[in-house]
């Protein structure tokens, strides 16, 4: 099953250390056993656009749909057999050390 790992920003978090963020190592691992399937980072929320349609007109906002202390950084989609080896993943992740990584299942379309 696909999984969306939301890497996120977050204040609470140990103070950011470059020397152990070695988000190459963890997507090498994942590769080697099959269960990466994309991931980048993402540009800050002051580059993003909200798009609503609302009685059939269309709106746009700068900025990101919802504000708060934890700010979105990237994303990957892996394979894992369930959720817990899912979040197994995620907490190799060293941004949840410094950040947040939230898991989310993929609801295939249908």
């Amino acid at each position: 099953m696909r999984y969306l790992l939301l890497i996120c920003d977050d204040p609470t978090g140990e103070p950011y250390d470059a020397a152990h963020d070695d988000a190459g190592a963890w997507v090498g691992h994942l590769q080697a056993t099959g269960s990466y399937v994309l991931g980048d980072r993402v540009r800050p929320e002051d580059d993003a656009v909200s798009v609503r349609v609302r009685g059939g007109q269309s709106t746009t906002t700068a900025g990101p749909v919802t504000r708060g202390s934890e700010r979105l950084a990237g994303f990957d989609v892996i394979d894992a057999a369930d959720l817990d080896s899912a979040v197994a993943a995620a907490a190799a992740h060293p941004m949840a050390r410094f950040g947040a990584v939230e898991v989310r299942p993929v609801w295939p379309m249908g």
